[in-house]
């Protein structure tokens, strides 16, 4: 019974409201029709239908984008008087709906039951480019805009664009020279996007792992950069020597070798490097230390990079050849070594008679005469 009595009372309030708003010579707009027979009210832009006709023409101002309703703290525009109210709440400050699993607090009822997907797991929105699936509708629809290349948001500083105003806000820090420092290894960050994401590596936590090589990563961005490896897609061209890479940072940083810029310095024999990383892997033959062992012979090395190109010679690959004799070899640098034969540049000398060499492993095999 209070079932039907709720349901006269809708119907008598549409009834009077209606009679309030239109005419007979005044119809509610051209984008409405109704059925009479099935008693709805349809809205002919994208078909929703309505029980009444008040509701069709509340609903008719989300397609001709009158906002009439003006905010007085900020003076921003809303379409209906209620949504003007809930964004008011903004303004007072007051956050009374809080996350039961993190603590998380809303202005909104709504704004909490959307974050609440967040916990529960459940992606219901999926994206037709990619596949990639949301909690949300608000985070497909930003994410949609990547497979656009529309981008709205331009940097007045560099340039550079962004499809998010999230983006361009982040890395407008990299001018304004704040940087997030890490705590455990002092590196620094121009956005906090990348300091987050730093701070992982730190942790120790690897959630995201390479079906391809097993290869473990902190976060899903990481691993993601890590796969382009595997689809064997180079975008990224050297300008110099046409090397291709499959990352602009891999780039950037072979750049280094063309500019001929070499910071880093090796305390022990004084050589430099264009590269932190070269310079410690350089290191390791000062230390002695040899933690990689091929399993074919058993030679130790003290990198994976020597290892690597050690292990040629036992495939039996050889596809660098030398145009002045004929020989091959298994690496570019065994190559590069055997030209010096070639050229007739004797860069080694032996302290003990003053003989000269072209590589250091000769003058080496000499001083066994002077021992």
């Amino acid at each position: 019974m209070e079932l039907i009595k709720e349901e006269s009372e809708e119907k008598l309030k549409c009834e009077v409201t209606e009679k309030m708003l239109f005419t007979e010579n005044e119809p509610v707009q051209d984008t409405v029709t109704f059925s009479t027979e099935v008693e709805k009210f349809k809205c002919l832009e994208c078909g929703r239908q309505f029980t009444c006709k008040t509701h069709l023409a509340r609903h008719a101002v989300v397609h001709s984008g009158e906002k009439n309703f003006e905010c007085n703290q900020c003076g921003k525009l809303f379409g209906y008087k209620s949504n003007l109210n809930k964004h008011l709440l903004t303004h007072s400050g007051q956050k009374k709906f809080a996350c039961d699993q993190c603590g998380k607090q809303f202005f909104h009822r709504s704004s909490l039951a959307q974050h609440a997907l967040i916990h529960s797991g459940v992606k219901n929105f999926e994206c037709d480019e990619c596949g990639r699936q949301f909690t949300e509708k608000g985070s497909l629809t930003q994410h949609q805009l990547i497979h656009s290349g529309v981008k709205k948001f331009k940097c007045d500083e560099c340039g550079k664009q962004f499809t998010k105003k999230s983006n361009l806000t982040q890395h407008l820090h990299v001018h304004s020279g704040i940087k997030f420092k890490c705590y455990k290894c002092g590196k620094q960050f121009g956005e906090k996007g990348y300091f987050v994401m730093h701070l992982l590596t730190h942790s120790g936590v690897k959630k995201f792992k390479c079906e391809e090589c097993g290869k473990e990563f902190g976060t899903k961005s990481y691993l993601n950069q890590h796969l382009l490896i595997h689809s064997g897609v180079k975008n990224f061209k050297c300008e110099e020597c046409g090397k291709l890479f499959s990352h602009k940072s891999n780039l950037n940083q072979h750049l280094i070798i063309h500019s001929g810029i070499k910071n880093f310095k090796c305390d022990e024999c004084g050589k430099l490097f264009g590269h932190k990383s070269s310079l410690t892997q350089h290191q390791l033959a000062h230390s002695g230390v040899k933690n990689f062992s091929c399993d074919e012979c058993g030679t130790l090395f003290v990198n994976k990079n020597n290892l690597t190109k050690h292990l040629l010679i036992h495939s039996g690959v050889k596809n660098f050849k030398c145009d002045e004799c004929g020989k091959q070899f298994g690496n570019k640098s065994y190559l590069t070594q055997h030209l010096l034969i070639h050229s007739g540049v004797k860069r080694f000398k032996c302290e003990a008679c003053g003989k000269l060499f072209s590589r250091r492993t000769h003058l080496n095999r000499h001083m066994i005469v002077h021992s």
